[in-house]
């Protein structure tokens, strides 16, 4: 899945289609379990979606703007705004509902 920095996230998310963000750090179990399914979610909402990963350890301006303290935390963006977010571990069907709720 597709690394953004700091530099490019302001470009990243002022997209024509909603963009999701995966925050999370290497050494985060959490997160490790969260990324595959994440990865599932950008082959099945393909040409609806973009999906990004972040590490907000080497991202940390991002981060701090956004007041992301917990890990993982997924947001999903709409023409440059958040549009929703959740915190921590989901399963693979919460997340799709998730999406869906917030795509429609």
């Amino acid at each position: 899945m597709e690394k953004i920095v700091d530099e490019d996230f302001d470009k990243t998310i002022n997209s024509d289609k909603p963009v999701l963000i995966d925050f999370y750090t290497d050494w985060c179990p959490p997160c490790k379990m969260l990324s595959p399914i994440i990865e599932e979610m950008k082959e099945e909402f393909k040409g609806k979606i973009a999906v990004f990963k972040m590490n907000i350890d080497e991202n940390p301006v991002t981060a701090n703007k956004f007041g992301i303290d917990r890990i993982p935390t997924v947001i999903l963006f709409s023409q440059g705004k958040v549009k929703s977010d959740f915190v921590g571990y989901k399963d693979k069907e919460d997340i799709k509902e998730w999406i869906n709720l917030n795509i429609s």
